[in-house]
């Protein structure tokens, strides 16, 4: 999830909150919540291996506290091309991910990452809805009552082709038409979180 990307572009509606529906229609709260790692969960440094540098993105630790008090696994599903490109090893991500982890006070519910270049032509690459798939089989749900949260389109298409549900965090490196096109868009991660427990929550909306 590296390179340049476009200013998000958005702007705030006065006194609105997320979408309606943060539960689903029947007011059942998510199975499982996966976050996308780079510009999500931590400030994003691209192919960093060095667990020294990894700092957590605002409300991050609020919003997986959040989570964990209602019962609810939490788990990161993310793309690491550093792997295929050379750039990383597998275990530079493990211990970036264990760093994660620690300043989130204990371990994740699931990590999975996908090693592969956009040139593998994999399935687990997210858009494809690999990644999420799988962390939906190691925690035992069903992947349609998982929400994934991201930064980017990716995120949100890896979700929408994995049946799960979407909710994207921008970033000043997200593409305008990623907010349009994205399902529901919230302006912090803690405020993603709050949503899809059915919370009011602030968002900012495509221009």
């Amino acid at each position: 999830m590296s390179g340049a990307r476009g200013a998000g572009g958005l702007a705030r509606e006065p006194g609105d909150g997320c979408p309606p529906g943060g539960a689903d229609a029947g007011g059942a709260e998510p199975a499982a919540v996966l976050f996308d790692r780079d510009d999500t969960l931590i400030v994003d440094v691209p192919y960093n291996g060095d667990p020294e540098r990894v700092r957590l993105m605002p409300g991050a630790v609020e919003a997986v506290r959040l989570l964990r008090a209602r019962g609810i696994p939490v788990g990161v599903v993310s793309n690491q091309s550093g792997i295929g490109r050379g750039l990383l090893t597998e275990g530079e991500v493990a211990e970036v991910n264990a760093r994660v982890d620690a300043l989130l006070g204990r371990p994740l519910d699931v990590w999975v990452h996908c090693p592969h270049t956009p040139e593998d032509g994999c399935g687990c690459r997210k858009p494809a809805p690999g990644l999420v798939l799988e962390a939906a089989r190691r925690l035992g749900v069903p992947p349609e009552r998982c929400v994934v949260v991201g930064d980017i389109g990716a995120d949100m298409g890896a979700a929408r082709a994995a049946g799960a549900r979407g909710v994207l965090v921008p970033t000043t490196r997200t593409l305008p038409a990623e907010v349009a096109a994205a399902p529901d868009v919230c302006r912090d991660l803690l405020g993603a979180v709050r949503h899809v427990l059915g919370r009011p929550s602030a968002v900012r909306r495509p221009v």
